[in-house]
Formats: C-alpha cells, sequence, structure tokens
C-alpha cells in the first residue's frame, strides 16, 4: 500500500529540494511514487494557479483566494491524488489543505470552521499519511526568497508581496496544527543541512513504510 506525504512550509525552507531527494530514494527502493504540487498539479489546477499569483488581481479577496485553491485542490484529489492512492502508489505533494489552514485561514484570518468545512468537502476527507513542515524563522524565509530572486531562480507571485505580520501568522498556524496532531506532524528545522534535514525525513518515512526498511536491511 502506498502512503500520502505532504510538505508545507514557507518559500525558502528546501521544500523542493528534500521533495525531489525523497522521491530519488523512494524509487531506489522500487517504490511507485508520483510528485505533485498545489496550487496546480492537472490542467485546470494550473489554469486556477496562474490566476491565484497573478501579481495584478491586486482586487482578489481573501475568500476568493481561498475558494480558488480549495478548488484546485477538489480536482488535484479526484484527477491524480486518489487514484494513484487506489493503485498501490504513493503520493508526495509541495503543500496540500494544510496550507489553506495556515495561509487563509491564520494568515488571513478567515473564520477557521469554514475554512475547514469546505476543505474537507474539496478534499472529500483526504488526509495525508504524513506531513513535514520545514520550519523557518520568517525573516530567514523572506531573505532566502529574496535571494533566490536575485538569482533568477523562483517565481514571484501574489501572495510574496505580504506583510510581516501576515507570515508570521502564517508560521503560528503552521506550529499549531502539528501540535494538534503531533502523530501526522514531523516538524523540522529547516536551518540545517540539506543532508541533516534528508535524513530526519528518511526515518520517519521508513517508520511509514516498513517495506522500505526492510528492503533496505536485505
Amino acid at each position: 500500500m502506498g502512503v500520502f506525504i505532504t510538505f508545507e512550509g514557507p518559500d525558502g525552507s528546501g521544500k523542493t529540494t528534500q521533495i525531489e531527494l525523497l522521491a530519488r530514494r523512494l524509487r531506489a527502493a522500487c517504490h511507485d511514487v508520483i510528485l505533485t504540487r498545489e496550487p496546480g498539479g492537472t490542467s485546470i489546477g494550473d489554469q486556477i494557479r496562474a490566476v491565484l499569483h497573478d501579481v495584478g488581481n491586486v482586487a482578489m479577496t481573501a475568500e476568493t483566494e481561498f475558494l480558488l485553491y480549495s478548488a484546485s485542490r477538489a480536482q488535484l484529489v479526484r484527477e491524480v491524488i486518489r487514484p494513484q492512492l487506489q493503485r498501490g502508489g504513493s503520493v508526495v505533494s509541495d503543500r496540500f489543505a494544510d496550507s489553506s489552514v495556515a495561509y487563509q485561514g491564520y494568515g488571513r484570518q478567515l473564520d477557521l470552521e469554514w475554512v475547514r468545512r469546505i476543505t474537507q468537502f474539496a478534499t472529500e476527507g483526504l488526509s495525508p499519511d504524513l506531513t513535514i513542515y520545514l520550519d523557518l524563522p520568517v525573516e530567514t524565509g523572506i531573505e532566502r526568497k529574496q535571494a533566490a530572486f536575485a538569482a533568477q531562480r523562483g517565481e514571484s507571485n501574489r501572495l510574496d508581496r505580504q506583510t510581516m505580520d501576515f507570515y508570521r501568522r502564517v508560521r503560528q498556524g503552521y506550529l499549531a496544527l502539528a501540535e494538534m496532531e503531533p502523530h501526522r506532524w514531523l516538524v523540522i528545522d529547516a536551518t540545517q543541512s540539506i543532508d541533516d534535514i534528508q535524513q530526519i525525513i528518511w526515518q520517519r518515512v521508513c517508520q511509514v513504510l516498513p517495506e522500505i526498511r526492510k528492503g533496505e536491511r536485505e
């Protein structure tokens, strides 16, 4: 049986690097895994992503933003994630529903109960088996993002133009979510080296997928 693993964290936390490293190790262990991202991951979702990230959409309300993320997520679950899990494969996603709770719930300060209800509807109640949160101080994340822009790496989008208080609320939201479900969340200090972070992730994934650990011993 496959598992559903999600990565959360601010831009600059190293999610992309760690996702690629994890996928490489899973595939080397002959595990069927696909990668996806939010928003996007499908043709329809990618069109929604373009609208959400368009820096010209300054009039977009918090409610519209949340519903668009939810629409992209609903398509992703039905078109990609559930079919893969039903085949017995695994999914590793760059963000999932926890992003909306953190960014639109805590960050935009939308009603958390409504955020959770709509998210439940959009995902058909699907929850990750493991959520890896790469935690960074807000200032460090912003510095890394700016350095990536200067090196012409990464995409600039509408959500990059928020206040420091917004990003602090988002981080507080993530930490609150992790505290509520410690069995599902793995919180990692993202200021550590890439290798150290990957080793922490791999040890936890081997607990979730014991057949991998068994295969490595044989």
